[in-house]
């Protein structure tokens, strides 16, 4: 939790107190359905939650955005930017029920308000959001084509709508046949942790 107030020193007691409960909830949880990598539980702030919140460095959504959590699993990065950003809606959606039912569980505890879920495969989503977010959950060419007709057109935000991914490792084989709409932003230059050596945020605008 320490690291959190570090890198986001101004958030509310509110938020502070929702940030605290995601350690013992998904301790609790992991125990029953295994959510997060059972040797990984103890670096949840750091490998999860405060990678989550890698985008909320370099875009500040404003209020009224709209954001489909493509691929939650158990509720990242959808659950810490919802606690972040109280005045953007989420929907968070995976296709593996016991994982979203985690992810519904941890946020009706901690009193988020401004978040839905579906147990449902992308391809089945047909709503309209300013952004989908994912961590990890497939390349960036599939992902587009998946969620190609989910992004609307109104631009609120300073970024253009579209795709942002939370990536590790090499991408350059990844982005080549969409260079030119890609943006990236290496999150160690963010965050002093090792572990972020290699992690970036990608960006990729989706222009229909």
């Amino acid at each position: 939790m320490e690291l959190i107030k570090k890198y986001f020193p101004n958030i509310s007691q509110e938020q502070k107190r929702q940030f605290e409960l995601l350690y013992e909830l998904y301790t609790d949880w992991n125990s029953k359905i295994n959510v997060i990598s059972r040797k990984d539980i103890e670096n949840l702030y750091e490998h999860h939650v405060l990678h989550s919140l890698g985008i909320a460095k370099v875009i500040n959504f404003k209020s009224g955005t709209t954001i489909m959590d493509l691929g939650c699993g158990g509720g990242f990065p959808g659950i810490p930017l919802a606690i972040l950003f109280p005045e953007v809606q989420f929907h968070l959606v995976d296709s593996i029920r016991k994982k979203v039912m985690v992810a519904e569980e941890v946020a009706k505890a901690i009193g988020l308000k401004n978040i839905k879920f579906s147990h449902s495969r992308g391809e089945d989503i047909h709503d309209k959001y300013d952004f989908v977010v994912t961590r990890a959950v497939m390349p960036l060419a599939d992902l587009m084509k998946c969620i190609r007709k989910n992004i609307g057109t109104n631009q609120h935000n300073a970024l253009p709508n579209g795709i942002i991914a939370l990536k590790g490792g090499e991408l350059a084989g990844e982005m080549a046949s969409m260079r030119q709409l890609c943006t990236t932003w290496d999150l160690s230059d963010y965050f002093e942790e090792e572990y972020f050596d290699t992690k970036k945020v990608v960006h990729v605008a989706v222009r229909n």
